[in-house]
């Protein structure tokens, strides 16, 4: 549960994601699969890939698993070939079509790894990674450096190896934030615009401004206005399981609320029960979309990118992508506010947290791997500040300018492209640097990491509609809808606490998701005479499970990153 990864991400940089992306950071890892997932994806077309020295280098290959759906940068990638040409390595992608766990499987059976594999547990129990410490010891400086005040939490709680290189959490310098990544309930700006800009705080609230909408305004561009949108979907099911934990007033630790330092899962708590019967009784009043538990990612997308949904809780980074087609249709009307809502005014919201170390997700080198200490080489210089400019802002002068001040600025063309997915294929490094280890922050010259996050860039590429929008709540930015988080708890989040592939706490989790996914949507879609009956029959089901086994797994791993993590 908790919403991968990533959730799993973040700030400004998961404007960066494209489908090929994960940004785990909402717990649970689950299945991944995507229509995308066609036979193109599966051909290994040669891709540029990394580096930054003078010396002649050797060209060489590197072969990488993606285990998400996504799609093939083109051949003549600006950023790739620049890679190529300057450090003589090339990518050889391939991306998941189908099953997560049934490709795992086939991968297992034969031990048929790549060189490069983004992180899975599953793959980790199996002994496909090598251990990097000492290979980054000896070779990697930068990434040692990089990843310095980390190292301890990298290291696998079982044996003490460092198997997968973080993608999100290690931040430098001063801490950009004016874009919003995370998990929220959110609204089309303008449902609150009509409402005359309500600051909307309980879930009462949201659910009565769009019935309200909703009625008002049957039909968007010519297509059923639909209420409130619902993703369950292989790994990304936090859209069904997590907001009840943030109604509360918690952070997102997946399946579980951590009270005073003790973990115990809330599917079956009263206060779950509460969200999932307004649920049931906005379904009844025609608000939830009816094929919500149906689709898949790629036609939840599409819903979103038409302009015709009203909310949903999700991940801003799981849907950017339609935010970005919204954008592009010129509809900044349609595209949302992401809002922290609570049961109650009396509960301080707790969605926006400070990114914690993206643990389990990121990059390993296999066990197959022809040459580790090459990677790992190849791996160190792109975390340098000169290739992250290159992966991130671009190439100077093509993709960003510098004014006199030294600061990095865009044109509104250079601003239109950035949220071109097409443009992005041919020109940004996404589908590697998304998983890749990254600098988060500020470069030591002041500027952000990320074009999103650099304050006067983020004001100067505001759409016209948006500076309005903000005026009308004195704000300067979407973030600040949300509260400020406090510090992170040392073990924070629980989501990425490994369970051990073949335990029983497991097993456990897995059953938990089954029930969850079988019995909510019957709950939320039953006749509401008959919610609590189907409730019952959920927390009884829930109850036969060993629990206890689950809970004690992740209170014994909270107390170990306590332990170990302390400063």
């Amino acid at each position: 549960m908790g919403g991968k990864s990533k959730t799993l991400f973040r700030l400004g940089l998961m404007l960066l994601l494209t489908f090929s992306v994960v940004l785990s950071g909402c717990g649970g890892s689950k299945d991944t699969s995507s229509n995308s997932g066609s036979d193109s994806n599966k051909n290994t077309t040669e891709q540029a890939a990394t580096g930054n020295n003078d010396d002649k280098v050797e060209p060489f290959n590197v072969s990488v698993f993606i285990g998400e759906a996504g799609q093939q940068p083109t051949p003549d990638n600006k950023i790739y070939k620049k890679i190529k040409d300057e450090l003589g390595a090339t990518f050889n992608f391939e991306f998941l079509a189908g099953d997560i766990n049934q490709k795992l499987g086939v991968m297992i059976a034969g031990s048929d790894y790549p060189d490069l594999m983004t992180g899975n547990t599953k793959l980790t129990a199996a002994g496909a990674y090598i251990p990097l410490e000492d290979l980054i010891e000896k070779y990697a400086p930068n990434l040692k450096k990089h990843y310095a005040d980390y190292w301890n939490m990298m290291k696998d709680p079982n044996d003490g190896h460092i198997y997968i290189l973080p993608n999100y959490g290690v931040f430098n310098g001063k801490l950009n934030s004016t874009y919003y990544s995370g998990p929220a309930f959110w609204i089309q700006k303008d449902v609150l615009a009509d409402a005359g800009y309500p600051k909307v705080k309980t879930l009462d609230e949201y659910f009565d401004l769009i019935a309200k909408y909703k009625e008002k305004y049957p039909k968007i561009d010519g297509s059923p206005t639909i209420g409130f949108e619902i993703l369950n979907y292989d790994w990304r099911n936090w859209g069904l399981f997590n907001a009840p934990q943030h109604l509360i007033g918690h952070p997102n630790d997946g399946g579980v609320v951590v009270k005073d330092g003790v973990a115990e899962i809330f599917a079956d708590k009263d206060y779950a029960k509460q969200y999932y019967q307004k649920l049931n009784e906005m379904n009844d009043k025609g608000l939830i979309d009816k094929e919500t538990f149906v689709q898949n990612y790629d036609q939840y997308l599409a819903k979103l990118s038409s302009g015709a949904v009203l909310g949903m809780f999700d991940q801003h980074w799981n849907f950017q992508n339609a935010e970005n087609s919204l954008i592009t249709q010129k509809k900044d009307n349609r595209t949302y506010v992401g809002l922290p809502l609570v049961y109650d005014t009396n509960t301080k919201d707790y969605y926006r947290d400070r990114s914690p170390l993206n643990l389990n997700n990121g990059f390993g080198i296999s066990v197959n791997a022809k040459d580790p200490e090459e990677i790992i080489k190849l791996l160190d210089q792109l975390i340098t500040e000169d290739w992250q400019k290159v992966l991130t802002w671009g190439i100077e002068g093509e993709d960003y300018i510098v004014n006199e001040k030294g600061r990095f600025m865009k044109t509104q063309e250079q601003r239109d492209k950035f949220t071109d997915g097409t443009w992005k294929l041919a020109n940004k490094a996404e589908t590697f640097f998304g998983f890749a280890p990254k600098m988060e922050g500020s470069f030591s010259d002041g500027n952000a990491t990320d074009a999103a996050a650099q304050p006067e860039e983020y004001q100067a590429g505001l759409k016209e509609y948006d500076k309005k929008f903000l005026e009308q709540y004195g704000y300067n930015s979407y973030v600040d809808f949300f509260s400020e988080p406090p510090e992170n708890p040392v073990y924070y989040p629980a989501w990425t606490i490994d369970l051990n592939e073949g335990s029983e706490a497991k097993v456990v989790n897995t059953k938990l998701n089954d029930l969850s996914t079988k019995f909510l949507p019957k709950a939320i879609l039953a006749k509401p005479a008959d919610f609590d009956s189907v409730w019952t029959d959920y927390t009884s089901q829930i109850g036969k499970v060993n629990v206890k086994a689950y809970e004690d797994r992740i209170n014994e791993q909270i107390k170990w990153r306590i332990d170990n993590w302390s400063k």
